[in-house]
Order: structure tokens, then C-alpha cells, then sequence
């Protein structure tokens, strides 16, 4: 499952530079992700690092995203 940031985003830019994957984008108002990138860090860290980092936390799972670890493991292997 992919993450998403809320419009509680403060715009602070801490969690642009944590992402592994670039899935992470200053947006027009807020910072967004792109889902078609985002791995939660599976393969590259044992927790989601803008989740970890984010002051605020409007980071959570994208219902509308639904993936398995295995899932987000091959988008991994096929972003790497």
C-alpha cells in the first residue's frame, strides 16, 4: 500500500530527502507522493522513513493503494 500525505502537511521538507525512491514531490499546496513509486521502503528500510521523520504525522497508508508486502517488494526490485 502506498502512502499519501494529508493536507495537514506543513510543508516543512523533511521528508523529501528521506525518500529512497524520489516518490516524494513538492505538489502545489503540499507535498505529495507518487504511488506509482512509493514502496513504503520495503527493500531498502524496516519502517517507511517520511512516516518516521514527518513532525506533524499526516503520512498514512493510501486506502485507494492497496499493495502486499510482496507486492511492494516487486515494485522495489523493478525500481532498483
Amino acid at each position: 500500500m502506498a502512502l499519501y500525505i494529508t493536507d495537514e502537511c506543513i510543508n516543512c521538507d523533511v521528508c523529501e530527502p528521506e525518500c529512497p525512491n524520489d516518490a516524494i514531490t513538492q505538489g502545489d499546496d503540499i507535498y505529495v507522493i507518487k504511488p506509482e513509486l512509493c514502496t513504503e521502503c520495503v527493500g531498502h528500510y524496516d519502517t517507511s522513513q517520511c512516516v518516521e521523520v514527518c513532525p506533524v504525522d499526516c503520512i498514512p497508508k493510501d486506502p485507494n493503494n492497496e499493495e502486499s508486502q510482496e507486492e511492494l517488494m516487486e515494485k522495489y526490485e523493478k525500481l532498483k
